[in-house]
Formats: structure tokens, sequence, C-alpha cells
């Protein structure tokens, strides 16, 4: 198990759709055990059962990040199910993006809480859990949004920016028995752009969507690969872009 996916317990968070599904069914494919959380129960039920009909297990919990007690309730789960927690995928994010013009402070505060605060919550339950077995993963969905800067995503890219700053600040504290990795998405073809508040930055992110976004499991692959290496072997960061995208 050290040494693969076979076996792993594996959580994900923002699982029912996107990024968090296509990982899911590719983790569950390579033999992953799965705890699968998201806002909507209804889908989860529904990849949950789409990954037992193939022969993977899986089970779900209705899971808002931005309450911590949901957090934990989540790695609590994985523990009380499968007796341990191996890795934390912690993918759940929004983009209500927009001009700072227009002060649409409901959605910073809705960023803030779900992309840093969401992100904290699942450090602060999987963190004692990881030390206690002396072993365990972080997997933190970044953004290429927080690498270059653009109109419209100043808070988006500062949370990412701040999600960035705490991977690293974590990889840094981690220690020699765990393993912290950031994966930075471009532009890839997930419902996201249906978090955005302005109906215009929707129709433009929707544009490039379709112009250049690459499929979700493109994703789903390299946080495989980086929790597929030896347990000495710690892949930091990793950006997956489309080779369209500047």
């Amino acid at each position: 198990m050290e040494n693969g996916i076979t076996g792993k317990v594996i959580i994900i968070t923002g699982a029912s759709s996107g990024i968090g599904e296509a990982t899911a069914l590719l983790l569950a494919e390579r033999g992953a055990k799965l705890i699968l959380g998201a806002r909507r129960p209804e889908r989860l039920a529904a990849l949950v059962a789409r990954i037992v009909a193939a022969g993977g297990e899986a089970i779900y919990a209705a899971t808002d990040v931005t309450q911590r007690t949901a957090v934990a309730e989540l790695v609590q789960l994985a523990q009380t199910q499968f007796g341990r927690l191996d890795v934390l995928i912690s993918n759940a994010g929004i983009a209500p993006i927009s001009m700072l013009d227009e002060l649409c402070v409901a959605d910073w505060e809705a960023m803030i809480d779900v992309n840093i605060k969401g992100l904290l919550y699942g450090i602060a339950a999987a963190l004692p859990v990881f030390r206690q077995q002396q072993s365990g993963h972080f997997v933190n969905v970044l953004s290429t949004a927080g690498l270059s800067i653009v109109p419209t995503m100043a808070v988006y890219a500062g949370t990412k920016n701040a999600a960035r700053a705490i991977t690293e600040g974590l990889r840094q504290e981690a220690g020699p028995h765990l393993r912290v990795t950031g994966i930075s998405p471009g532009f890839v073809q997930t419902n996201l752009a249906e978090s955005m508040s302005s109906l215009e930055v929707q129709a433009q992110i929707k544009e490039k969507m379709n112009e250049m976004a690459i499929p979700p499991v493109a994703i789903a692959r390299a946080i495989a690969f980086a929790i597929e290496q030896p347990a000495e072997v710690d892949v930091n960061e990793i950006v997956v872009r489309p080779t369209a995208q500047n």
C-alpha cells in the first residue's frame, strides 16, 4: 500500500462533480477506499453507486467545508469505517469572480470561507490523525489563477495564493512522515463558472472553457501520480494547464 493507491483510504471534498468526481472514479478504479464529501448528497449517492457497481469501495457524507464540524465528521467517518486515513484531497472551491468595483462583498466572503477556511478545517481535522499514524498525505487543489493575476480574479486569486502559502507552510512543518502536494489546474471543463454571480463574466469564462479547457481527468491523473509515489517521495507542486493557455 505504501507504494501505490490500492487500499489507501482517501477523502475527497468537492467530490460531486468536475475534478472531484473524475478523481474519485480514477482512484476507485485503482483500488482506493473513498470517502466522498460535497454539498449535494444526491450527486454523491449516484457517484458512490456507480463506483460500487464497478467493483470499487466508496461511501459519502453531505459536507459543507465552511462548517468545521462537518469536515471533522468526514475525517471521523474515514476512521470509523476504515480504521485510518491516508490521503485528504481538499478540492472544494468556488469562484464567483467579478471586478472589485462591483463590491460583491458577499462573494468575497464566500470565497474566503470555502477556498481558505475550508482548506484549514481539513488540515485541522486530518493533521492530528496523520501525526498519530506517522503517515498521511495532504493534496490541496489550488489554481493557476494564483500564479497569474488578471482583472475580475483579484479576490479568487488572493484565496488561491493564500491556499498556496498555507500548503507550502504545511509542507515545511510536515516533518519526515507526512507528504504535502499542491495541484494547480488551469482551464478545466467543470461547472466552476456556475458559481460566478456576474453573468457577463460567467459567459466569458465559459467561452474560454469551450475554446481550450482540458477534461477533469487530466487533473485526476496528476493527483494519482502524486499519491502513488513511494512513501519517501513527496511531489510538492504540479501545474496542469491546457497547451493553449498562457
